[in-house]
């Protein structure tokens, strides 16, 4: 006769009694889950791995210092045996099914009443995979559905469409440097989900492509009345969109709160009592020096880096940057929108005692495929900029660490934990 497909069941055991046999690898991989459903954890096992004694220390697991005893199990709603001798398995396994207590078994699947499925979490929503066929029960078959199954949720390619009513509102999404792989999960979900998206130029645009016919796409770089009156433009759009009852995602490139006038739409969505959902995003400022292969920190280099707009010149009365506070820094200066200052940036470096040698190297459209890299030194920076035609988007990194990367000579270091 052919077996019944098990069951499924989630179980709700908060401040219930679970009783793990065990403290090897499968307890260690197992607690987290129990301790994360609230259960009442009492760990039997002679000896644990360091990460499973390190829950009992932190009093996560009650944790009993000897093999299984019979009488273990009485009062329990649900037992783990995940031990490696099969005389105690099998009479721990038989103890439960007299207390009827629901008993998984690490060493012998078909001799338990109950199986661990694969499990994933996404977004309140919990993905558990068992495997309904015993002659083929393939764990990695079953994980590998699990993760696909969640990886689609969390990155919006699998999209289960909401049937009960959203509440409206506005999540300002960091897109990242511009490789749309570069996106947060979070925020790949949610553009994935929006009724409404309102895009900046430097946002990874490429992931507009995959927004479902239905989805309204407005370029902010479009919206018009000028530069001064565009914010004050979006503003009002975002909340537009919003009462009208729409799931309105702002895609931002980069972070945005890194030079992305991000906390002003967040202010201007609370003036209208709009709830609004920040996700971070990957700064430019950071990841394209790295996909050039340069580290804004490196020990026995740099101890900090700081990042700084350049869209105004050092002299321009509008700019809050101290331009000679940084020129007497040791570390990496990061300068964004800087392209057309640079020259008078670096003159004014220089004038405050910055070496005119410094390295500067500037890496175009990175992270995308038209990125590229081009170096030069504080004193060769500004006709390097137009002879080498480099346009924005641009990020530029003055310091020693633009000398160092893959295949640069290793500069000996102190021995400095960092």
């Amino acid at each position: 006769m052919a077996e019944h497909p098990a069951y499924p069941v989630g179980l709700r055991l908060t401040g219930r009694r679970v009783v793990v046999l065990g403290g090897g690898q499968v307890a260690q991989r197992r607690l987290p889950a129990l301790i994360a459903a609230g259960a009442d954890v009492h760990l039997v096992s002679p000896e644990a791995t360091p990460s499973v004694e390190a829950m009992a220390d932190a009093g996560e697991v009650t944790w009993t210092r000897r093999p299984y005893e019979d009488g273990d199990l009485a009062g329990a709603w649900y037992a783990l045996i995940a031990i490696s001798d099969p005389g105690a398995s099998a009479a721990a396994s038989a103890e439960a099914e007299r207390h009827r207590v629901w008993c998984v078994r690490s060493d012998d699947a078909d001799a338990a009443t109950a199986w661990t499925p694969a499990t994933g979490h996404s977004e309140g929503v919990t993905v558990a995979v068992l495997t309904t066929d015993a002659r083929g029960r393939d764990p990695r078959h079953t994980a590998a559905i699990r993760d696909a199954v969640v990886e689609g949720l969390r990155d919006g390619t699998l999209v289960a469409p909401h049937h009960r009513t959203r509440a409206p509102g506005v999540a300002l999404v960091g897109g990242g440097p511009g490789d749309p792989d570069l996106i947060t999960v979070r925020g790949r979900r949610l553009l994935a989900e929006a009724d409404v998206v309102i895009a900046d130029r430097l946002g990874p645009r490429d992931l507009l492509a995959e927004l479902p016919p239905h989805v309204e796409v407005i370029d902010a770089a479009k919206i018009p009345y000028g530069r001064y009156m565009a914010q004050e433009a979006i503003n009002n759009a975002l909340i537009e969109h919003a009462q009208q009852g729409k799931s309105v995602v702002r895609l931002k490139g980069g972070d945005p709160f890194v030079f992305g006038r991000g906390m002003e739409e967040a202010q201007a969505l609370a003036a209208a009592g709009i709830a609004c959902t920040v996700v971070p995003g990957i700064s430019s400022s950071i990841s394209v020096p790295g996909a050039a292969g340069i580290p804004v920190t490196h020990r026995g280099v740099a101890h900090e880096f700081t990042v700084v707009s350049g869209h105004v010149a050092p002299d321009d009365e509008r700019s809050l940057v101290d331009w000679p506070a940084l020129a007497a820094l040791r570390g990496t200066l990061v300068v964004l929108m800087g392209v057309d200052k640079i020259g008078r940036i670096a003159e004014t470096l220089m004038a405050h005692g910055k070496p005119a040698d410094t390295p500067v190297a500037l890496v175009q459209e990175g992270t995308t495929a038209a990125q590229r890299r081009v170096d030069a030194t504080l004193a060769t920076v500004a006709e390097t900029v137009v002879a080498q035609d480099v346009k924005p988007p641009a990020v530029i990194v003055v310091g020693d660490v633009v000398n160092v990367g893959p295949g640069q000579p290793v500069r000996p270091a102190p021995d400095v934990s960092e």
